[in-house]
Formats: C-alpha cells, sequence, structure tokens
C-alpha cells in the first residue's frame, strides 16, 4: 500500500496502464513535457515518448475526434480536457459519436476511450473553471459516467474504465486533487468495478447521498450530525451513469430519511434523478420528503465560491429538516 493523493493517483493508474498495454495513449492540451495544467501525467512523456503523450492544439473538438478514430482503429485512448468547462466544443462529438458508435454499427464497432478531466468548484476559478456539467453526460446513452471521490478509487476506477469497452467521462474533483490523501493498493491489478456505489459511512437515521467531492463535505456534516445524536449513513455513488439503484434503495429502505448533495445547479441535476428513483421505488419505506442540497441556478460564481457551493453546514440543515418532519 501507498499514502496517495487523488492527483498521485490519477497519475499512478495512467502509467500502470500505459505499461501493461501499449494500445493506451494520451492526449491533449500540455499534457506532454508539461504534465499538464495540474501536472496529472507528469514524467509520463519522458517514460513512454511523445508517440503515446501527445500534446495537441487547442482544438477540444479535435482532440475528442481523433480520438474516437483511434479507438474505432484499435487503440485505447485517454484524452485530457484541461477543465470540464473547455468539453463543450467537443460536445457534439461526445454525444452523436463516442455514445453512440456501438449502436449505429450494431455491435460491431466499440469506442474504447476515457475522457478524463477537471470539475467542480473549490480552487477560486471562477465561472470558467468551476462547472459540474454530469447531467449533461448523464442524459446520454451510451456514455459511463464516474465520478471518484477517494484516491483509491480514482486509481481503481480509471484502470476499469481504461481496459473497459465503453467510452467514459471520467469527472476528477480537482478541489480534493491534493488535499484527500489515502491508502492506495500498489497491486497493477487492482481495479474498482464500474457501476457499484460504496458506503463511505454507516448509519441507521438518515441517508445522505454524494460524489466527487461532496462526499468529503457530507462527511464533516454526519460528524456535526452525531454531535446531535443523529448516525447518518453516506453513500459515495462513484458511477452516475449507471447508477447503483441496488445501493440507494438498500439505504433508503433502511433509514427512510434521505438527503442527496451535489455542487452542481439545481434544475434537472443528478440529485433530481436520485431523489426519483428512491420515490418511485422506495416510497412506502420514507418518513419525510427527500431533501436536495445543491448548488444554485446561477452561473458559478467568483468571489461568492463560498457561498454557492454546498457547505457541512448546509447539508446538516437538510439532515435536521428530515429528521424534525413530522406529518
Amino acid at each position: 500500500m501507498s499514502t496517495m493523493t487523488v492527483l498521485q493517483a490519477v497519475t499512478a493508474a495512467l502509467e500502470e496502464e500505459m505499461a501493461r498495454d501499449d494500445d493506451v495513449v494520451l492526449l491533449g492540451e500540455d499534457i506532454g513535457i508539461n504534465g499538464g495544467v495540474f501536472r496529472a501525467t507528469d514524467g509520463l512523456a519522458k517514460r513512454f515518448g511523445d508517440d503515446r503523450v501527445i500534446d495537441t492544439p487547442l482544438a477540444e473538438s479535435g482532440i475528442v475526434g481523433t480520438a474516437v478514430g483511434m479507438a474505432l482503429y484499435g487503440l485505447r485512448p485517454v484524452p485530457e480536457i484541461q477543465f470540464s468547462d473547455f468539453i463543450f466544443p467537443a460536445f457534439d462529438q461526445i454525444v452523436s459519436e463516442m455514445a453512440k458508435m456501438r449502436y449505429r454499427s450494431g455491435g460491431e464497432f466499440a469506442c474504447p476511450m476515457v475522457i478524463r478531466t477537471p470539475y467542480g468548484g473549490g480552487i477560486r476559478g471562477g465561472h470558467y473553471h468551476s462547472q459540474s456539467p454530469e447531467a449533461y453526460f448523464a442524459h446520454t446513452p451510451g456514455l459511463v459516467v464516474v465520478v471518484p471521490a477517494t484516491p483509491e478509487d480514482t486509481k481503481g476506477l480509471l484502470k476499469s474504465c481504461i481496459r473497459g469497452d465503453d467510452p467514459v467521462i471520467f469527472l476528477e474533483p480537482k478541489r480534493i486533487y491534493r488535499t484527500v490523501k489515502g491508502e492506495v493498493p500498489d497491486d497493477p491489478e487492482f481495479l474498482v468495478p464500474v457501476g457499484k456505489a460504496r458506503t463511505a459511512r454507516g448509519g441507521d437515521d438518515v441517508t445522505v447521498v454524494a460524489w466527487g467531492a461532496m462526499v468529503h463535505t457530507c462527511l464533516e456534516a454526519a460528524q456535526l450530525a452525531e454531535k446531535q445524536g443523529i448516525e447518518v449513513e453516506v453513500i459515495d455513488v462513484r458511477t452516475i451513469l449507471p447508477l447503483d439503484e441496488e445501493a440507494l434503495l438498500s439505504s433508503a429502505r433502511k433509514t427512510g430519511k434521505v438527503v442527496v448533495a451535489m455542487e452542481a445547479t439545481r434544475t434537472c441535476g443528478v440529485a433530481s434523478e436520485v431523489s426519483a428513483i428512491i420515490a418511485e421505488k422506495a416510497i412506502d419505506s420514507l418518513q419525510a420528503p427527500i431533501v436536495r442540497i445543491t448548488g444554485y441556478d446561477t452561473p458559478f460564481p467568483y468571489t461568492l465560491e463560498h457561498v454557492y457551493m454546498p457547505s457541512a453546514h448546509r447539508v446538516m440543515a437538510g439532515i435536521k429538516k428530515v429528521v424534525e418532519f413530522d406529518f
């Protein structure tokens, strides 16, 4: 076991998969000698050469379109988009080509590629470097959407995604790139299954569902709740598409009270889908309305970032709301 940050886990996963499979190639803006804007690919160009760690022009549509072609010809490309906010020029390539290739070819062609991109707020990046676009991609059949919250999951999930045959949007919570550390297995065959949630903290009174950096915010809220005698179970969904419905429903049925927390804007967000699944399939177990704690329906602010992003105290307010609800 090694102690790693989330960012180090990304680098380790890429290095191990490139060493294991010569078909794994990286491409993106400044990812070569520079190691990328967050240094996630630092040292990989020196080890594997510039024909496998490819610096590209500043053209996201070109990066993703090229990666789609690579995947169709047998490679396993892992393109990096510097910030998830910059992914929108490639939106058509993602939802019209990458996501639909297997369907439109009747299963004859797969598109095994993983788009890595840092997402979310918390670094005072303003409205062009802080967005949470997971709902756009979760609405697209054919994609897998993954959001890790720990170094262990980051490494294990990224490796699983690279080895898989599905096109993946791999959203990395940049706020915790260097602030969250944890033990990570050194075994190059260590994998975390895609599509399975994990229980980040056990509890019997309230279920709190989250993903990415919000998992850690919710764990803070759970500690606040514990001081008031409320035992909170925190579910880290890990994979947004597909969602692990069994894990969500099992926890909701156990506690009867549910809070869903996310950084993204409120309307039509993934929190709404989680809430709908639980309301449709576990309504007979619920003892209070489901509460969503989210960002606001505004562009992501710069000076008021701390107000926009859900805090442990905002999550705690949601927990108290469901606990104190009285029919």
